[in-house]
């Protein structure tokens, strides 16, 4: 029985010209009769998709028409029958955040690369940090703070200098952003199943936001962040060009 792919493409036209080509190559299904969704773009497409298809069964195989493309295999319009019955599987799960605002609404996200609290106004933020119930930080004095997955550990974390992730490491990185107090406190590592929770301090004097794999969420007073478990999701990568391999080769440019 032939394979059926969805093809998906983010808005770039280098993006839609390539989705065009596999169509008319490969034909087209709707992703909730896929066996594979293919996601054409870089990797904030490749994120956007696979939130899209949480819900669904078929794994996502993302082909490059991006920028850096870290989540992405190389792009090429012949083989890809081939190269999709010889992919290796990764399965990653997200965190979840559920955030509390000033106004005592909550918002709840799931992410697959991160969570980060920005400070929002002029003035650095003020936050404390608690893990599984124990305060463990009583006053940050940050430009920011977030917690990052191994598979989004070499994005937002790795630009603030937190550390590079294997996959099969079950740890979390906690990554400080500019931080003032204490001086050049980059963070921690935690295990996975650890429940961290960040309170604002100063809120009104000093606004902070939370971001959820870039969506953001303003005038928070606190956050809690942590692995959910029971969401799976499945990329599929070329054989030698895993996560695992991707994680590690980065450490070494």
């Amino acid at each position: 029985m032939p394979l059926k792919i969805a093809f998906a493409a983010s808005r770039a036209p280098v993006a839609q010209t390539a989705r065009a080509a596999l169509i008319g190559r490969y034909g087209n299904v709707a992703p909730e009769d896929a066996d594979v969704i293919v996601a054409l773009g870089g990797d904030g497409f490749m994120l956007q998709t696979l939130h899209a298809a949480q819900d669904l069964d078929a794994p996502v195989y993302g082909m490059n028409r991006g920028t850096i493309g870290f989540l992405m295999n190389a792009y090429a319009e012949s083989d890809l029958l081939e190269r999709l019955e010889a992919a290796e599987r990764e399965v990653i799960n997200p965190l979840v955040m559920n955030a509390t605002h000033v106004d005592g609404s909550t918002s709840r996200a799931l992410a697959i690369n991160e969570v980060s609290l920005l400070r929002a106004g002029p003035q650095a933020a003020k936050l404390q940090i608690t893990v599984d119930g124990r305060l463990r930080m009583q006053e940050l004095v940050c430009d920011g703070a977030l917690v990052a997955t191994p598979a989004g550990s070499t994005a937002y974390n790795y630009s603030a200098h937190g550390p590079i992730l294997p996959i099969g490491a079950d740890v979390l990185a906690l990554t400080a952003m500019s931080a003032f107090r204490p001086r050049r406190w980059r963070g921690a590592l935690l295990p996975k199943a650890a429940k961290v929770r960040f309170d604002v301090l100063e809120y009104e004097k000093r606004p902070v936001m939370a971001e959820a794999d870039g969506t953001s969420y303003r005038n928070v007073t606190s956050v809690e962040i942590m692995s959910e478990p029971t969401v799976e999701h499945t990329i599929l990568f070329d054989p030698g060009h895993g996560l695992e391999e991707r994680l590690v080769s980065e450490q070494f440019n």
